[in-house]
């Protein structure tokens, strides 16, 4: 039996079927990163497909703990979205249409109502055909939703104003990244540097008797090198290694004798994958897993992810190596996304 779904057409519009209101350039997107708005009738959004899209639209980036969904999914009704904003970063509309012929249909459209939006329209004749067409055409829908927060955020940060931070990378390592804007050198090495990005402050929660927590959350990025001697250096533990022994000597903790290094739980162990750049040209290793201050005491942790690879004017090994230490009650995705953007946003220069 031939399977229902076999195609999605991608068709890129820069007007809105629903409305026909052509784009103001001016409007952004709205709406938190890591968050698609589905929009469908409250019918179609309780039934059996709820399960097709959670399994489909909310994966995770491991190997972190507590989870970072990629996606959180946010229902709207038809009504209420004509009626609000429609300016949501990432928008996906059910529509069941007895007059559809032929197998379900995926449809893609950019820029709808605001500028970096990215809307997806799945159309079936009936509720069943709706939840085959969603099972097998949203894990692509999924992997373009996902490429495409990362790559807004380093088009953001690219027009961020130059300054000498970067000017100091450029020297010292042969490179150029994008960096959020107000981006601090706070530790610079010859073979090691340091960049606080500024902190990003999470919802206020009560946490007991008329108190509040503000919550912080801090990240950066660090970038450290070492001469390049044969391809063996590249196998995880190696990267590893070196990774704990850079860590040991240059972040310190505040408390005398902690310093950053590796978590190896079984649960969190750091997991690598081939990985290039956003242009192509830089292929090398990204590694994700969990850090944590060690020394005499407990230290507190949180999460990593960096991009090692080798410099082909210099003959180095280059990571750069983004952390996120954040409160357990409040998501990691954006500052995570963040990160992965700047790792991504990696050129050579000299």
């Amino acid at each position: 039996m031939k399977p229902l779904f076999f195609f999605i057409a991608f068709l890129l519009f820069l007007t809105a079927c629903e409305t026909g209101r052509k784009l103001n350039p001016a409007l952004q997107v709205t709406g938190k990163v890591g968050e698609i708005q589905v929009v469908c009738e409250k019918s179609v959004w309780e039934g059996p497909i709820k399960n097709v899209l959670d399994s489909t639209l909310v994966q995770y980036i491991l190997p972190y703990i507590p989870d970072v969904p990629t996606f959180q999914l946010i229902h709207k009704t038809p009504r209420l979205f004509t009626q609000g904003v429609r300016r949501h970063r990432n928008i996906l509309f059910l529509k069941i249409d007895p007059k559809h012929q032929g197998n379900g249909k995926i449809t893609q459209q950019k820029d709808v109502w605001a500028k970096g939006q990215l809307v997806f329209t799945v159309v079936a004749k009936d509720y069943n055909q709706l939840i085959k067409t969603c099972a097998e055409g949203l894990p692509k829908v999924h992997d373009i939703f996902d490429e495409y927060s990362w790559k807004r955020i380093l088009k953001y940060f690219s027009h961020n104003k130059r300054t000498s931070v970067h000017k100091k990378i450029n020297q010292n390592f042969g490179i150029d990244i994008v960096l959020p804007a107000r981006s601090r050198l706070v530790t610079s090495k010859k073979n090691f540097f340091r960049i606080e990005f500024p902190p990003a402050s999470r919802p206020i929660e009560f946490v007991g008797k008329n108190m509040q927590d503000p919550g912080t959350i801090l990240y950066g990025v660090m970038i450290y090198q070492y001469d390049f001697i044969d391809s063996s250096q590249f196998e995880l533990k190696n990267l590893l290694q070196a990774r704990d022994t850079m860590l040991k000597y240059n972040v310190p903790h505040e408390i005398e004798g902690m310093y950053m290094g590796t978590q190896y739980n079984p649960i969190v162990y750091p997991i690598i994958e081939r990985a290039t750049s956003f242009d192509g040209k830089i292929e090398g290793y990204d590694i994700r897993g969990m850090f944590q201050f060690i020394g005499p005491k407990f230290g507190t942790g949180g999460a990593f992810w960096e991009f090692h690879f080798r410099h082909p004017k210099r003959n180095k090994i280059i990571c750069i190596s983004g952390y996120v230490d954040a409160p357990p009650t409040t998501t990691w995705t954006h500052p995570l996304r963040e990160v992965q953007a700047v790792l991504k946003s990696v050129k050579i220069i000299k």
